[in-house]
């Protein structure tokens, strides 16, 4: 294979020129952007040589036998400031030691998050081959929390360990409860009657369950009534619960004339 002709530069082109070519060829034909992989291997291996000026040396003398040592696909230094913030920068880094990791997102609702769930996740790697793992989702887990599985990620760099896959999970708005830390807030609608004489309400939590709960007489608005482990289960305990929060609203109700000439006597 001859280096020059790979890079598609002339033998006396210069180390900027022949760094430009570089570029060029590699953000073309990589295997993330669609890229045939051999011959991406062809166009790092040209430029490991070529980019280095000792290397090049030794492949421009004739009476010199070169001998590439090349074991995949590590740059040079300084190839992370052409490539900045990009998703291929990993990539890019001399003295690679494993692929790529790979990450993805997910949603799930607050019952899924209380429950736990069994999920089967496929994508397509940077070959193009799809990839099926069955990812299991913890019962407690909080938006924002990111589940790993080693070395399902990116292989494509043989002879390298296989990236792992990131899943970060989002948990979806619920229309009853609201979520804070393990604690669910629940809001409660009372009438203004309940709240000055107190009364019994039925909550359903967020497992189905029903629970009875006593309304103190004299209850104010916005009272908040705290229910012990009936809230999400903590995702690194899974025998603790968190708390149910009763958020009280009062509403105050549409009453007859005759009604209302009640409550004027006594008040």
């Amino acid at each position: 294979m001859n280096y020059y002709n790979t890079l598609g530069v002339d033998k006396g082109a210069s180390q900027d020129e022949i760094k430009k070519a570089y570029r060029s060829l590699a953000m073309k034909h990589h295997p993330d952007r669609g890229g045939d992989t051999a011959k991406f291997k062809e166009i790092q291996e040209a430029y490991d040589t070529l980019g280095d000026e000792q290397k090049r040396s030794g492949y421009d003398q004739p009476q010199q036998t070169y001998h590439q040592h090349n074991s995949g696909f590590g740059f040079p230094p300084g190839m992370d400031a052409f490539f900045g913030h990009s998703q291929f920068s990993d990539l890019f880094r001399p003295h690679r030691s494993r692929n790529r990791d790979l990450n993805f997102a997910t949603r799930v609702s607050l019952e899924d998050a209380f429950y736990g769930k069994e999920m089967v996740f496929s994508f397509i790697k940077a070959n193009g081959q799809e990839k099926i793992v069955n990812v299991k989702i913890p019962a407690g887990i909080h938006s924002g929390m990111t589940l790993r599985l080693s070395g399902m990620g990116d292989d494509t760099l043989s002879g390298l360990p296989a990236g792992d896959v990131l899943i970060t999970v989002e948990i979806m708005n619920h229309h009853e409860f609201v979520r804070q830390g393990d604690d669910l807030i629940k809001e409660i609608d009372i009438t203004c009657f309940d709240a000055m004489l107190g009364s019994q309400i039925n909550i359903v939590t967020v497992d189905g369950k029903t629970l009875t709960g006593n309304v103190p007489a004299g209850t104010q608005h916005d009272a908040v009534m705290a229910i012990a482990d009936h809230g999400m289960p903590n995702v690194n305990n899974s025998g603790s619960r968190g708390r149910l929060l009763l958020q009280l609203k009062i509403k105050i109700p549409t009453i007859s004339e005759q009604q209302k000439e009640a409550i004027r006597k006594i008040i």
